[in-house]
């Protein structure tokens, strides 16, 4: 039985995604569970899993295609094992259609008895052999068909995929060793009208005029394909530039008194909590006691109206491969500073294994960003819309400072929270990078404020 693989509900907001890779070839067994391809959206990677155990008979969306909720990715033959077909009328649909790829039919012709041995001429057909395994290679019927067109030894290349299955980046590699990689462009054209075959995600189709070699300058770049996260993202800053009265103040923080707890009390606190106590739970306190004193800047706009909010979900900006994505710690006014650098040790562990889930994506009222971890010693966030704040943290440099009429040197860090200014007024703004300040040089209010 034939059963559609489509891409699931996507969450709110999202309609469409881009298919990232696919983790089974066509032809390849799979149990029910299994993960069959990975779809990247917006904000987080989705799996797609088989609903049931069979074969992947087809792949109808490429990698690099975009996909919409609903649309059918290809088809799983349920109940099928090793390329045999568990549906009796499958062998009289493939006769029906010729035309249908090797995929289709192959599986068919596994069911036929095998022929008793017998002596066979060099132009006596040989047995029927599965199409992911032949002559010691995997490589799907696709692949070899375009290995065939473009008289390829598939045995000299090596594979990459599950069980050293030859996967299509396998093909397109050896032939970039052999000179050959812009053959692969244009397949061979058929003597009569027929399909064309399945190329590699951004070959030009059958007809078209193939590109020069690349030359000069030209040789020496490389194009690389956005991902669909950095395309939100870029898209998304630009929309908040447009969008909102964005303007950033600055201050600067006397980190000793922080520095001087975090000393006394880093190992009690990882002994009894099992987290190191950094800096992010005191900036989250004291971002909670600022807002509590300024709630315009835990506010959001919506046409006329200023929403304020009196829960504090915070965004802390997390540094992945390809960009940036914001977590949110719920009710971080309810959290100790154990809970709250669990919790973000938890979020930062998913954002870089990519397992985060939408839910905790959605949400937040303000946001951390901290650029000090890369050495920023000063810069300007850019808000999180619909948030109307974010604050900027950055890296802490020795500095002489003025202390009683004495010049000493400190542990100082700058930082920088950006607003919209259709919300917050210069003034509030400003008092409210105040009022972190005075928190973080006197940690023991943060108990007060929390």
């Amino acid at each position: 039985m034939a059963i559609e693989i489509k891409v699931p509900p996507l969450g709110e907001s999202l309609v469409d995604a881009v298919v990232a890779s696919w983790h089974k070839g066509e032809g390849d067994s799979v149990n029910r569970g299994d993960v069959l391809l990975e779809l990247e959206t917006d904000k987080v990677n989705l799996d797609v899993t088989a609903e049931e155990d069979g074969v992947l008979a087809s792949i109808q969306r490429g990698e690099g295609e975009t996909v919409t909720v609903g649309e059918v990715l290809g088809t799983l033959d349920a109940g099928a094992v090793n390329g045999q077909s568990a549906a009796p009328q499958a062998e009289a649909a493939a006769a029906a259609a010729p035309a249908q790829e090797a995929v289709a039919v192959r599986p068919e012709m596994e069911k036929l008895p095998a022929p008793q041995p017998s002596p066979q001429t060099e132009e006596s057909p040989a047995e029927p052999v599965a199409p992911e395994q032949e002559n010691g290679v995997r490589a799907a019927p696709t692949i070899r068909r375009i290995a065939e067109e473009h008289a390829i030894d598939l045995a000299n290349v090596t594979g990459t995929g599950p069980g050293g299955r030859i996967m299509r980046d396998d093909l397109l590699a050896y032939l970039a060793r052999q000179g050959a990689a812009p053959a692969v462009a244009v397949p061979v054209a058929p003597p009569a009208p027929a399909p064309p075959p399945t190329l590699p995600q951004g070959a030009p189709a059958q007809g078209a005029p193939v590109a020069p070699p690349p030359s000069g300058r030209e040789a020496e770049e490389e194009r690389v394909r956005l991902s669909r996260r950095r395309q939100t993202i870029a898209q998304r800053l630009v929309q908040a530039q447009q969008t909102a009265a964005m303007l950033t103040t600055f201050n600067e923080v006397d980190m000793s008194a922080v520095m001087e707890v975090r000393k006394r009390r880093r190992e009690t606190f990882k002994e009894r909590y099992g987290v190191n106590l950094g800096f992010m739970s005191f900036f989250t306190k004291a971002v909670v006691g600022a807002l509590k004193a300024f709630p315009q800047v835990n506010a959001e706009l919506q046409g006329n109206e200023m929403v304020l909010k009196r829960y504090y979900d915070i965004g802390i900006a997390v540094g992945v491969e390809d960009g940036l994505v914001v977590p949110v710690v719920r009710n971080a006014d309810r959290l100790s500073f154990a809970g709250i650098e669990q919790e973000i040790v938890e979020l930062a562990t998913k954002a870089r294994e990519n397992t985060l889930s939408l839910a905790e994506l959605q949400g937040g009222t303000f946001t951390i960003t901290n650029g000090g971890i890369f050495g920023s010693l000063l810069s300007t966030p850019i808000l999180n819309a619909p948030q109307v704040g974010i604050l900027g943290m950055h890296t802490i440099q020795q500095r002489p400072v003025v202390r009683n009429g004495e010049i000493v040197i400190a542990p100082m860090m700058y930082l920088a929270l950006s607003y919209d200014h259709r919300v917050v007024d210069g003034r509030e703004a400003v008092q409210f990078l105040v009022r972190i300040k005075e928190l973080i040089e006197d940690p023991e209010t943060l108990l007060l404020e929390g």
